[in-house]
């Protein structure tokens, strides 16, 4: 490598030293002139004597040696290059030379040729001078018999045009008797006033008159192909046929064959599409073709200038009216596609039958056709996106179904429970199908959609695919309609009676406020942006923003939570109701054990716990007390124990309690009972908490109780104190409704006989 680029630098240094030497730059022009210093070794005022008075002025002796010693080696350098220069290029003289020499030898043969070439010539042109001369006193009798000849033959041609166009009639060779007949009537018009042409001439007119009655019979038939009729109507004209009578028996001949194509065509979309453009399309681009060649582009000679104005507005007429009737079958195939599974035939059919209407507007510029077949293909996509729509709804409703059924199944319901999940149920599982589903189906949709604007696809360019159909079809009457669709239809589960429990099952209210919170904080900005992205959306015209749509979906899953949480709340409020309106609470025995039915209450809104903590996190509570399952309640005050009213009960004592409890809930924070919730377990336990203790407390004020029917109350509260204190965000609540609870029962008891707390606390715990 070192070799190769070392000889490679020495070339370019001889190179270089030649073109120095004979005064050359590097574009191979010569230099300017070097300036006149006679010191300048490389100048061409170079003067010796000069340089060295110089040198021996100016250096010493030690650096005139060196000086000497490079001048030494530059001209051996020199003088090693010129002989390698000479080495290198000696093959190069050599083939010079014979190339030379070659050449002297072509050049002698060359002109021996050119001499011969020269006394070649010189001969021809003495002959053909010898030539001229002897036939230049015949040439002028040669011109009047060529002249006689000629007009001899032009009479033969008339004398014998009667028999030449009976024959070419005779083998129906009418386009050549038509032209025959052309070329002679002219003259035949001209010298009509002499007895023998105008006999030849009423021959003729009678022979073409007849030729003209079979021609216009063979146009009436209609049974020719397209190609005679075109022949026929071009030879028709020729006779001098009126053109706008033939316009009108063209076009209806072709409208019936036209019509012909436009039956039978009931196949499927893309065979639909393929026989509608091969045939009828092409059929009329054909038939506009041949009478725009007939009437239009070569009017008929002598025809007036309106002519072509007027075939043409009857053109017009005619394929608007048949492009009418083709594009009515096109859209009832169209709409008769309502399956919704592969959409590429039907994108492939669209794009032929757009593809193939272009042909016609090259043939007529100013046609409407193209544009009402674009906007036939606009129609079909607008359709169809609508077809979507549906069909997402339907799959949303019917994967609705499916989870009212996983919901419903035995192994996931919780025997005599509210109809909710147990805390290990399939909750997490089927809110992770049913969203997964729903996504991928808008996922698979959005892909099926999406076909109608790929690149190989004509009308993709047009700007409504461009534009309005991403952002207004896709983005807004699809996504942006089937997420108001969840939103809408979710909120409709909140429109059930209540009072009954519901007729939705609670799990599923549960379940789709995750969901719509879901959507609200990620799923909604994922699908619009994966729309944006795949459609190339661009927000010309107004459309939903992402925040609208968030706050519907929020608003939905606060609706469904509180929905959820007041349904759940009614149906343990039920049992509540039916266990105090069922009781004699004034003749009753001693209680002995706590009523089941609070012990149901208790599952119930263990099971109702765990169910919420399946899909929403824990929430925040306030710090419990010490002593939350210890707590005791009085039979006189809503807020706090006093012992001391229930061992000096007087019959004033109840007034002096009641005026207490009365003063102290002035002071004590008031308790919405159905306000909303917020998204965490503690609060969507603490509103059924809340509604079911109103709704205890609401019953036992319509009641009276005796002696052990308060004492049956207060073992049934300190019961439900123990369990529901830890599901509330603050155990003060549930404290002071408890609290409510016993007064009430004690200001409506006729022997206000408090139990003791120490029995009340055994027979609990037993329980």
């Amino acid at each position: 490598i070192l070799t190769v680029e070392s000889g490679a630098s020495r070339k370019r240094r001889v190179h270089g030293m030649l073109k120095m030497y004979y005064g050359m730059n590097e574009e191979g022009k010569a230099d300017q002139p070097d300036s006149a210093d006679p010191c300048d070794i490389n100048g061409q005022n170079f003067d010796p004597d000069v340089y060295l008075n110089k040198l021996r002025r100016e250096c010493s002796l030690g650096e005139l040696m060196d000086q000497e010693g490079c001048m030494v080696k530059q001209i051996r350098s020199l003088d090693s290059d010129m002989q390698t220069l000479v080495y290198e290029n000696y093959n190069k003289f050599i083939s010079a030379t014979d190339t030379i020499r070659k050449m002297k030898n072509d050049f002698k043969k060359m002109e021996d040729e050119m001499d011969c070439l020269t006394t070649n010539m010189a001969a021809i042109t003495e002959f053909s001078a010898s030539i001229s001369g002897t036939l230049q006193d015949q040439h002028t009798q040669i011109t009047k018999l060529s002249g006689v000849h000629s007009l001899l033959r032009k009479l033969q041609f008339l004398f014998e045009l009667p028999a030449r166009l009976n024959k070419c009639v005779e083998l129906q060779a009418y386009g050549q008797a038509v032209s025959a007949h052309g070329r002679a009537r002219c003259v035949l018009q001209q010298y009509s006033h002499l007895p023998s042409f105008r006999g030849i001439q009423d021959d003729c007119l009678l022979i073409m008159d007849g030729l003209r009655l079979q021609l216009r019979q063979r146009f009436r038939d209609g049974g020719s192909s397209a190609k005679d009729l075109s022949e026929c109507v071009e030879l028709l004209l020729q006779l001098d046929e009126p053109a706008e009578e033939l316009c009108d028996k063209f076009l209806n001949h072709a409208g019936a064959r036209l019509h012909l194509d436009l039956t039978g065509l009931e196949t499927d979309i893309l065979e639909f599409m393929d026989r509608g453009c091969n045939e009828f399309v092409s059929s009329l681009c054909l038939v506009v073709t041949s009478y725009q060649e007939l009437f239009v582009s070569h009017a008929p000679a002598g025809a007036p200038g309106d002519v072509p104005r007027m075939a043409s507005a009857k053109l017009q007429v005619f394929v608007d009216e048949l492009a009418g009737r083709y594009f009515s079958i096109v859209e009832r195939r169209i709409q008769g596609e309502r399956g919704v599974g592969d959409n590429s035939l039907l994108v492939r059919a669209l794009d032929r039958f757009h593809r193939r209407l272009q042909a016609v507007s090259k043939l007529l510029p100013g046609s409407t056709v193209p544009a009402r077949g674009t906007q036939i293909v606009v129609r079909a996509a607008t359709e169809r996106v609508q077809r979507y729509l549906e069909a997402l709804k339907s799959f949303y409703l019917d994967t609705l179904t499916d989870v009212r059924q996983a919901l419903a199944a035995p192994r996931l319901s919780v025997a005599g429970g509210p109809g909710g999940l147990t805390p290990g149920g399939g909750l997490p599982d089927l809110l992770a199908s049913l969203s997964a589903s729903i996504l991928n189906q808008i996922k698979a949709v959005l892909a099926s959609v999406h076909l109608f604007t790929a690149k190989d696809i004509t009308f993709s360019n047009k700007p409504y695919f461009k534009g309005e159909f991403c952002s207004r079809g896709v983005r807004e009457d699809l996504v942006v309609s089937f997420i108001q669709f969840i939103c809408q239809s979710s909120r409709g589960f909140c429109d059930s009676p209540g009072d009954k429990g519901g007729a939705t099952p609670p799990a599923l209210l549960l379940l789709l406020s995750r969901l719509c919170l879901d959507y609200e904080t990620s799923t909604i900005s994922y699908i619009l942006t994966l729309t944006d992205e795949q459609f190339l959306v661009q927000h010309h015209s107004p459309v939903t923003p992402v925040t609208v749509l968030c706050a519907e979906a929020r608003e939905a899953a606060q609706r469904l939570l509180n929905h959820y949480v007041k349904v759940q709340g009614l149906i343990i409020s039920q049992m509540l109701r039916k266990s105090v309106e069922t009781r004699d609470w004034v003749n009753t025995i001693e209680p002995r054990n706590v009523r089941a039915v609070m012990k149901r209450v208790v599952e119930d809104t263990t099971s109702i716990d765990g169910q919420v903590g399946l899909l929403y996190e824990e929430g925040v509570r306030k710090a419990h007390s010490s002593d939350s399952s210890k707590r005791t309640f009085s039979v006189y005050s809503s807020s706090r124990p006093q012992p001391r009213y229930a061992a000096s009960y007087t019959p004033s004592a109840p007034m002096d309690t009641n005026l207490l409890s009365n003063i102290h809930k002035l002071f004590s924070e008031r308790i919405d009972i159905f306000s909303s919730v917020e998204f965490n377990k503690v609060s969507v336990m603490t509103g059924i908490i809340k509604i079911s203790l109103k709704t205890f407390l609401e019953c036992v004020r319509l009641r009276t109780f005796g002696r052990f029917g308060l004492q049956q109350v207060q073992v049934d509260c300190h019961y439900l104190q123990m369990y529901l204190w830890r599901f509330v965000s603050d155990e003060n609540l549930a404290h002071f409704l408890l609290d409510e609870i016993v007064g009430s029962t004690a200001h409506r008891c006729l022997d206000p006989a408090p139990m003791e707390q120490s029995v009340i606390e055994v027979i609990c715990e037993r329980g």
